[in-house]
């Protein structure tokens, strides 16, 4: 079953200049995923700073690959960027609603 995940960024002021480009640079590795469906970047119309990465996998393991290569070999300077934590969100989606 496919999988949305919602990334949600909070990016540090002195980084909104610098993040595009970095972002642009992992993202395209993720796109590039096996599994990965899409990747839409939603930025908050009254904060510039806070983003949404809505990621869209075809199962909850290829997610899980990914969030492993992510946290291993594939690690990105993502955090460099960050003034909290990201949240991650995992949905699927309901068939009988």
């Amino acid at each position: 079953m496919a999988l949305t995940v919602l990334l949600d960024l909070r990016l540090k002021a002195d980084t909104l200049a610098a993040a595009p480009a970095m972002l642009r640079e992992i993202l395209s590795d993720t796109r590039a995923f096996d599994g990965c469906l899409g990747v839409d970047v939603l930025v908050d119309a009254d904060d510039a700073a806070h983003l949404i990465l809505l990621e869209r996998w075809a199962s909850v393991e290829a997610d899980a690959v990914y969030r492993a290569w992510r946290a291993g070999t594939g690690a990105s300077a993502l955090g460099s960027l960050l003034a909290s934590a990201p949240q991650v969100s995992k949905f699927e989606t309901a068939s009988d609603i």
